[in-house]
């Protein structure tokens, strides 16, 4: 035997193709398109015309201000602005990169703003300001439940398994969010089709862009989410379901909602 250890075949140089045979690496794209904040301050002939929006802007920022995680979300209404101020105000907050749908029991959208934590409730024809790490509505939406477990069918390997985790962190849960990431996990195209079944859907759905795409589904069973990573073609890299009240990735930051604060008012004084 040779006194020294021979390099292993099919690594180094030369063993990989090259340019010149017309073949490349192909790298699995990462996320991109990563939104940042950008204040649109719209451009006013007479500032004395949005003084209402100005005044809200204002408002929303010492609620923003004084907000607390543990006091839950802080309202505010804008229909006592006549429509120019509405326009403006609905120009300076946009659009941000969380979306929520509730359709259960009846139907509820919400657009996070460009301000972090800002979100617009759109509720049978009204619509309202919430600031908070989430809407009110998110957390009392009422629960679609599953009455019975139907049994697994041919090809179905580790689903029930996955279940039983899923079920005794429901029942006996631990304080903190618990992470099954099905990615990593063996399984057959019908256990994804056998969890999808039992886990139903629940009626929310959140999407956030801010980094690729991310698409969180809450499922029929109480605490249970279903939360999906997409890069930016739009090709599923992570698949978790995770046990907790809310997932955090959802829900703006407390540092987030301070910064909120400073932004609102810095975009209320240059309308003026």
């Amino acid at each position: 035997m040779a006194n020294f250890m021979f390099p292993p075949q099919g690594f180094g140089p030369g063993t990989q193709p090259g340019a010149e045979d017309g073949e490349e690496l192909n790298y699995l794209a990462m996320p991109s398109g990563m939104q940042t904040f950008s204040p649109h301050i719209p451009y006013l002939e007479d500032p004395a015309v949005a003084h209402g929006a100005v005044a809200f802007l204002s408002q929303l920022a010492d609620k923003a201000l004084a907000w607390t995680a543990s006091g839950g979300a802080q309202a505010a209404t804008y229909d006592h602005l006549d429509a120019a101020n509405q326009a403006v105000l609905r120009e300076v907050l946009g659009e941000g990169e969380v979306s929520i749908v509730i359709d259960h029991p009846k139907r509820v959208e919400i657009q996070e703003s460009v301000f972090t934590g800002v979100w617009r409730i759109m509720r049978e024809g009204r619509e309202h300001i919430e600031i908070g790490a989430i809407p009110d509505a998110v957390l009392m939406a009422p629960q679609v439940r599953l009455s019975d477990l139907p049994q697994p069918g041919a090809g179905v390997v580790n689903a029930p398994a996955i279940i039983t985790e899923i079920l005794d962190h429901v029942e006996n849960p631990q304080g903190d969010s618990h992470v099954i990431n099905l990615t990593l996990l063996p399984h057959t195209p019908q256990d994804l089709d056998y969890l999808d079944l039992v886990l139903g859907r629940g009626g929310v759905t959140i999407l956030s862009r801010g980094y690729g795409n991310c698409r969180i589904d809450r499922c029929a069973h109480p605490h249970v989410w279903r939360v999906r990573y997409y890069n930016s073609q739009d090709i599923l890299i992570l698949d978790t379901i995770e046990i907790t009240d809310i997932p955090d990735v959802a829900c703006a930051a407390v540092e987030d909602i301070r910064d909120t604060a400073s932004r609102l008012k810095n975009v209320s004084e240059a309308l003026t």
